[in-house]
């Protein structure tokens, strides 16, 4: 799971996802938007959806980060781990 920041609204879940060095907005599983940085994104979906009465600070918004490379890569091979166990 990459590092994101999640808000609900009456309109869906809106989500600002760290993408590599880039930030995508959200709402639902569509994407609106790619920005440089979490507080254009921001921007974006408060100006683009105003009656979604967004929170106007990151610090608001529920911030799910991402999990250390180690506990992702395991992760990603617990099919394995459970083969083999």
């Amino acid at each position: 799971m990459p590092a994101q920041y999640v808000t609900p609204s009456k309109f869906g879940l809106f989500r600002i996802v760290r993408h590599g060095r880039r930030w995508r907005s959200l709402l639902g599983g569509c994407e609106l938007a790619r920005h440089d940085d979490a507080l254009a994104a921001l921007a974006y979906l408060q100006s683009s959806c105003p009656r979604a009465r967004l929170p106007a600070d990151l610090d608001a918004w529920r911030y799910l980060a991402e999990p250390p490379a180690r506990l992702a890569q395991a992760s990603s091979n617990d099919e394995d781990w459970l083969l083999t166990g």
